[in-house]
């Protein structure tokens, strides 16, 4: 089992800010929902703290707020694409020290989270937006394997 004692601090960093990136990817995907969609995070995060002990990597990052650095992007544009890329390499460096059901389930939990907040708010008659659903789109991308 993987523990966040088995990363530096700037590594740790980068994996448990995946999954609320994710997140925040979708909700700047389009205009609209953000009280929603912010509610539907922080939904997803407490009932994963509630089913403690399925994996001791994700016990760890919802046993704290969800890590968003909100300084740290300018721009949605500027979070999709770096947001992404940081998604990543979590995912490489995850793949690297984690067992393969903790990469899983870390992999379910951000594309689960991404899903929840793309369908808390309806875009257009919609459930999820176009532009949300190529937010998601493109955060499948970025767990589903090292090099994707």
């Amino acid at each position: 089992m993987t523990a966040k004692d088995g990363f530096t601090e700037e590594e740790w960093k980068l994996v448990a800010e995946g999954p609320a990136t994710a997140g925040m990817i979708v909700s700047t995907a389009q205009k609209g929902g953000t009280f929603r969609e912010t509610f539907a995070l922080s939904k997803v995060w407490a009932e994963a703290r509630e089913a403690h002990g399925r994996s001791e990597l994700l016990d760890e990052i919802v046993a704290s707020k969800p890590a968003y650095d909100r300084h740290r992007y300018d721009s949605p544009e500027e979070l999709r694409e770096q947001g992404l890329q940081r998604l990543r390499e979590a995912v490489v460096l995850l793949e690297q020290r984690a067992a393969p059901e903790e990469v899983e389930a870390y992999r379910s939990f951000v594309v689960k989270l991404a899903e929840k907040v793309a369908a808390a708010h309806e875009e257009d008659g919609s459930k999820v937006g176009a532009a949300e659903g190529e937010a998601l789109d493109a955060i499948r991308a970025s767990v589903a394997g090292g090099g994707a």
